[in-house]
């Protein structure tokens, strides 16, 4: 009867532990409207979160530099190694739901008589030995205690690894954004060349005709003056290129190829288009952005906490066996008789903590209260985000033909104007406005242009960037 003791009591505990005090979790309601503002109410499934990153940049220079990034970059690197102190976390919560067996060896000698130990013939001395095998202070998980904590890890794992996504999403369009913009510097960095030597022309042609007597000294200071401020934006533009290098490189984890950004005189029209994308519905955010389900995984996590801290207020189960042998000399440890074995469950019921649990139960509910405004929070941004994305989608186009226009007009105004001024006609003043109008219109021709492209790789990653379920491809 003594053997099927313990393993019976074992069997029993265990079935025994199955009460769960963890509240049923409800998804709040999504605090966002059912469409997006301006934008027509599309079929859901069919957002970006559908397209692979690989599938959406489809630039081989811009791929390459992704790769190496998702290689290299160190604060990715951070979320993949808290993902792994995650999971060890949650596995340290579940074996405490197991017991945990070990192996125990122990001896002792003891006298009655202090002065024996100086004294052999001063008293007799006592010896005890002993090798167990057994179970020690094994909570049974009656209340669900345990198992709420193993829940709460459970989802604060998941979180981490839904979290490590939106990592790689947002990495993923900052370098696209980054490397859009260091080819617009090296649009705008020739185009300020280029105006460099048209304005440095210009000095020499006013120079010789203000020697000539032709034109005055103030003719030729204003054009001295716009050659110089062309120089000056020169500098300032090599300066912005090599900083937003610098920022790539961080990004990349590895200096910037020398031919990722080689495109000739096209620029920004040498990058390979990006397909345009449908939002889908609101309520598509739900599945597809990984900051939202990693929000809503806190959540879960916040509301199996309240399960533990309700558990603290019934009785703790504690189960103590040991199977082994003992014996008053060494040598007979492993004789026949000497088996010896112990059966001690104990039971702990809270009755007075000066309101500790009580107080661990409010501050879980704060947890989740919480927690439930930083989901719904996280709906509301992302919602704001892909409004404003799709408010770019919809005007930045006309926005680029306008600009685009507007320098070729530029282009056509100081051609005729250095025309006249060569022949005598116009003022040099006409020149130099016509010269500055058409640096300005160029320069933010490139700079919209650039927004446009930004804004699509914007709009890519509000949509959830390529992860539309936890299984998927990104």
């Amino acid at each position: 009867m003594t053997k099927k003791l313990i393993p019976t009591a074992l069997a029993a505990a265990m079935l025994l532990a199955g009460c769960s005090l963890i509240p049923t979790y409800e998804r709040p309601a999504a605090p966002v409207p059912t469409t997006f503002p301006g934008d027509p109410a599309q079929p859901a499934g069919q957002a970006a979160a559908a397209v692979p990153w690989e599938e959406f940049f489809t630039d081989s220079r811009l791929n390459g530099l992704i790769r190496t990034a998702l290689e290299n970059n160190r604060d990715l690197r951070v979320s993949v190694l808290n993902i792994e102190q995650a999971r060890a976390q949650f596995q340290i919560e579940r074996a405490a739901l197991f017991p945990a067996l070990g192996l125990t060896g122990s001896g002792s000698r003891s006298s009655p008589n202090p002065y024996q130990a100086f004294d052999s013939s001063a008293g007799s001395v006592s010896s005890q030995y002993s090798v167990n095998l057994g179970v020690t202070a094994w909570e049974i998980d009656f209340f669900g205690r345990i198992r709420a904590l193993k829940d709460q890890a459970l989802a604060q794992y998941l979180a981490t690894e839904e979290s490590r996504k939106a990592a790689q999403v947002s990495l993923i369009a900052a370098v696209a954004t980054g490397w859009l913009t260091l080819i617009a510097d090296d649009e705008l960095l020739e185009l300020t060349r280029q105006t460099l030597v048209t304005r440095e022309e210009s000095v020499r042609l006013t120079k010789m005709r203000f020697d000539n007597g032709v034109s005055s000294e103030l003719d030729f200071q204003a054009a001295n003056s716009l050659a110089e401020t062309a120089r000056a934006s020169y500098a300032q533009q090599q300066r912005t290129r090599m900083q937003d290098e610098n920022a790539l490189a961080l990004l990349l984890g590895a200096p910037v190829p020398a031919d990722a950004t080689a495109g000739g005189i096209k620029g920004l029209d040498s990058v390979k288009p990006m397909p345009d994308v449908p939002a889908g519905l609101p309520s598509d955010l739900l599945a597809e952005r990984p900051d939202i389900r990693a929000a809503e995984q806190q959540l879960i996590a916040a509301n199996a906490n309240i399960g533990a801290a309700r558990a603290n207020f019934f009785p703790r189960v504690s189960l103590t066996t040991t199977l082994g042998t003992a014996s008053s000399e060494f040598s007979g440890l492993f004789d026949r008789g000497s088996r010896a074995w112990s059966f001690a469950p104990s039971v702990t019921l809270p009755i007075f903590d000066a309101g500790r649990n009580r107080a661990t139960l409010d501050s879980a509910k704060a947890g989740r209260e919480i927690a439930v405004a930083q989901y719904e929070k996280s709906i509301q941004t992302a919602f704001r985000e892909v409004a404003d994305a799709l408010a770019g989608r919809a005007t930045l186009g006309e926005q680029v033909r306008a600009q685009r226009a507007q320098a070729d007009a530029e282009a056509v105004r100081f051609r005729l104007s250095d025309m006249r001024y060569r022949n005598g006609i116009a003022s040099a003043l006409d020149l130099l406005d016509a010269q500055r109008s058409l640096y300005t219109a160029q320069q933010s021709a490139v700079t919209t242009r650039l927004l446009q492209l930004q804004n699509q790789v914007t709009l890519y990653k509000t949509l959830g960037g390529g992860w539309a379920t936890p299984g998927s491809k990104g």
